[in-house]
């Protein structure tokens, strides 16, 4: 009687986990544009990179927009209000 039991919760258990694996692999419905209008709608500019490009080339083009983004934002000269 112990050793079904054992077998039975071991069983409820195994079913458990094996839901929550299909749901964890299942793809989730998401708008592809929802974080592009949210940024937009910050006035936050996205890192483009071409569409027939491989995923190495778009990584690079990606990494080359940011790094001249950042390389932009250091030269502005920003204004140090006189102190009193």
């Amino acid at each position: 009687m112990r050793a079904a039991l054992g077998i039975v919760s071991l069983l409820v258990v195994l079913a458990v986990v094996a839901l929550l694996n299909r749901q964890q692999l299942k793809p989730h419905e998401t708008r592809p544009n929802a974080a592009a209008s949210a940024a937009a709608a910050a006035g936050v500019a996205l890192p483009a990179a071409t569409p027939g490009a491989s995923p190495q080339q778009q990584g690079e083009q990606i990494q080359n927009q940011v790094k001249q983004s950042l390389e932009a934002a250091m030269q502005q000269t920003r204004t140090i209000p006189d102190e009193k």
